[in-house]
């Protein structure tokens, strides 16, 4: 099959979006399907306002439409809804093509976070920009039915892997990791407001609190609390090193829709504190994970935790099955429609 998949998440970027669909599209890949990949980095882009790490591709949709006539696809993706997506959007309803779309972040709190606006004030424009699609794919049950009370759907499961040849516990710890006092407290991911990690350095539970990522935020808090050690961006072993030499692993978000984070950590047997919100109220088990509205709390039950249970739930989940998930809720395209041009819905 002839996949296009429009996206403005992309490398460099460096986040749970962009390791989903490179992951998945690896998996596509290799049982012979062919993916056409549209992303900011083919195009001139600018800065994302208040996120430079993030580019914002200056491709209208004539330009993106151009793409999509070329490549012919036989099922058309559109991961996000950024310029891309909309430009693809706007063809998909022009040519009357079905299409799927996905919810990976959750775009109004993040936009909130911010703006200091009202989340209330966003969501009519992710509804708008989700109501032609055939499905919207979303990673767990808690923001399936926060959608679903938005009004978007219809719905379909799409979950998250984690690479366990990787991510496993039988990595040495960082030489860092040795000099540090116990328990180790880890954080992964962006270092960006919107992850809420302030609420992970600042929280007074002892012990060593280690950051992995990089990310706008990173030189303010950097100097707020030098007590805190910032390794920067990890990836592959050295990342999962981090993650299995730690005593705990905490995910401070209240945005995210999945937190990929959570089940690296996991399959390298290290447990998860968090808060009680969408993502790991789906993702985390008692055997796995503690959550708490005070985040020492939920470290301090986190750390009693086994840590052979925490590497057996979190290689639980496979890449294999997100792929045949993803795939499954994929919308072909009927080429005799096309063919008899069929009206299109309105933009």
């Amino acid at each position: 099959m002839k996949i296009a998949l429009v996206t403005d998440a992309w490398h460099p970027q460096v986040n749970g979006v962009v390791r989903t669909l490179d992951t998945v599209i690896d998996e596509l890949r290799s049982r012979g399907h062919e993916v056409e990949v549209t992303s900011p980095d083919l195009y001139r882009s600018i800065p994302a306002p208040s996120y430079p790490e993030i580019r914002l591709a200056l491709a209208g949709p004539r330009t993106v439409a151009k793409r999509l006539e070329r490549f012919r696809p036989d099922t058309i993706h559109i991961a996000t809804e950024g310029p891309l997506g909309w430009a693809a959007r706007r063809y998909c309803v022009r040519k009357g093509y079905p299409f799927t779309t996905a919810y990976h972040t959750q775009f109004p709190d993040y936009i909130a976070s911010r703006t200091g606006l009202p989340a209330s004030w966003f969501w009519p424009l992710i509804r708008r920009f989700h109501a032609p699609a055939s499905r919207t794919m979303v990673a767990t049950e808690t923001i399936r039915e926060e959608l679903r009370q938005q009004g978007i759907g219809p719905l379909h499961h799409w979950g998250r892997g984690v690479d366990i040849d990787t991510f496993h516990p039988d990595h040495a710890p960082p030489d860092l990791f040795f000099k540090l006092p116990r328990p180790i407290q880890l954080y992964v991911g962006r270092v960006a407001v919107e992850k809420n990690i302030e609420a992970f350095l600042s929280n007074n539970h002892p012990g060593s609190k280690v950051v992995v990522g990089s990310g706008p935020a990173l030189e303010k808090l950097h100097a707020r609390f030098p007590e805190a050690h910032f390794l920067g961006k990890q990836t592959g072993h050295a990342l999962a090193a981090c993650y299995a030499g730690a005593d705990v692993f905490v995910f401070p978000s209240k945005t995210d829709t999945f937190g990929l984070v959570m089940i690296e950590a996991l399959a390298c047997g290290t447990p998860v504190a968090a808060y009680p919100v969408p993502g790991p109220l789906d993702v985390l088990e008692p055997a796995s994970g503690v959550m708490a509205d005070r985040l020492g709390d939920a470290i301090a039950g986190a750390i009693r935790l086994e840590r052979s249970r925490c590497h057996s739930i979190g290689r639980q989940f496979t890449w294999a099955a997100s792929t045949d998930q993803f795939f499954s809720g994929l919308a072909p395209i009927a080429r005799e429609a096309e063919r008899e041009g069929l009206s299109h819905a309105p933009a």
